[in-house]
């Protein structure tokens, strides 16, 4: 990162969503996802990284980018790989 430290505001503004399901499947009638959590980074991933795996691919998380690390949307891989920054900050 060419000298310079990559910073992630977990305080930022985000909202986790999640995906209306059947039998951890998403449903696809056109339903849109719905809203679980309207606060901060840090409470969205936290919420998130307490669901059991199998089932987080039904839910996102939307922020502000911060680049490099933060983009729009955040997919599970991406959630989890910020939860571990969160906890070695």
């Amino acid at each position: 990162m060419g000298g310079t430290k990559a910073h992630v505001n977990f305080d930022a503004p985000a909202v986790l969503r999640k995906w209306s399901s059947l039998h951890n499947e998403r449903r696809t009638e056109g339903a849109s996802p719905y809203l679980l959590i309207d606060g901060t980074l840090e409470e969205c991933i936290r919420e998130f990284v307490g669901k059991p795996t199998p089932v987080r691919h039904l839910y996102k998380i939307r922020a502000a980018p911060q680049s490099p690390l933060v983009s729009a949307v955040l997919s599970g891989e991406h959630i989890v790989e910020l939860a571990r920054l969160r906890d070695f900050l």
